[in-house]
């Protein structure tokens, strides 16, 4: 089997929340944090002990390091280029440290921490390997989350959902940028979407959307995923665009996406950091959107726009 890297972020403690935000949004694969601050807290909470083993108690707890993991595929030092520029950009000091490990001894380091939830008033998310007996009427997405972008338990993919939900109607036709594992666009399915379609620049994302799509019933041509940079290989015009993305990418995409909306269609756009929310309302507006709404969680911003030439 071959090696992934793991990507080790060491900050302050501090500073992990944002750092893990950033983690999350720009690395495919999954993220684990260490974080002992409230350390004998979360050991009775969660496993209802208050004996806890020497070596934790020793931790350095004005510190945190977040872990990713980086697939055989994929370039970690492109990956670390990328996490320094946000970080730095974010000011948040940091060290950087590569070591190979193996996919089965970091899998279970977050699942243990995803579980069934709850999103906006008509959808619950759940990972594959958990059972729900009573939904409360809510559509079920069953999801695995890990491989590519997205679990649901991020704010801006909240964000996101919350807002789709509002949109969706048996005619609404959705197409979802940077779809990652398919999250986006398999729940405007099952909240009743006529049709969706995903693109992904990452192959290993556009594999694990279409999974998750056939988990939850959904294949061609009810649903498409493709692989291609933003908009390339997209073709038609849609009722919703909605990209959960970085907000360097949003302000160039904001050139292309008018092109792709039917007259009337609404661009649902997220993961954007507050700090750059100026940049993203400055390419609207040279681009002819206006802001119909701006959602807000943990210093991340979603924003409904439309455009009155389209």
């Amino acid at each position: 089997m071959s090696e992934w890297t793991e990507v080790s972020i060491r900050v302050n403690a501090a500073d992990v929340e944002k750092a893990g935000d950033i983690a999350t949004m720009v690395v495919p694969y999954g993220i684990y944090i260490e974080d002992y601050r409230d350390l004998e807290q979360q050991a009775w909470e969660i496993a209802h002990i208050d004996l806890i083993d020497e070596a934790l108690l020793q931790k350095d707890r004005s510190k945190a390091v977040v872990h990713v993991y980086i697939s055989p595929e994929e370039s970690p030092l492109e990956a670390v280029a990328f996490l320094r520029e946000r970080l730095t950009a974010e000011h948040i000091p940091h060290e950087i440290d590569l070591s190979a490990c193996r996919r089965e001894e970091w899998e279970n380091n977050w699942k243990q921490y995803f579980h069934t939830m709850e999103i906006g008033d008509r959808l619950v998310i759940k990972p594959k390997w958990e059972a729900l007996d009573d939904p409360k009427g809510r559509a079920v997405l069953s999801i695995e989350p890990g491989l590519a972008f997205g679990s649901g338990t991020h704010e801006t993919t909240r964000l996101c959902l919350e807002t789709l939900e509002q949109y969706i109607t048996p005619e609404t036709t959705v197409l979802d940028v940077g779809c990652g594992s398919g999250i986006l666009s398999v729940a405007a399915l099952l909240l009743g979407a006529k049709s969706a379609t995903g693109v992904d620049i990452d192959a290993l994302a556009v594999k694990t959307a279409i999974e998750n799509g056939e988990e939850n019933g959904f294949a061609a041509p009810r649903y498409t995923v493709l692989q291609g940079n933003l908009t390339d290989k997209v073709s038609g015009q849609f009722d919703v665009v909605v990209a959960n993305i970085v907000a360097d990418v949003i302000v160039m995409f904001c050139k292309q996406v008018g092109a792709f909306m039917k007259p009337g269609g609404v661009f649902i756009t997220s993961g954007i950091i507050d700090t750059r929310e100026q940049d993203v309302l400055s390419a609207f507006r040279e681009n002819g959107f206006s802001v119909k709404a701006r959602h807000e969680d943990k210093g991340w911003v979603c924003f409904e726009c439309t455009r009155e030439d389209v």
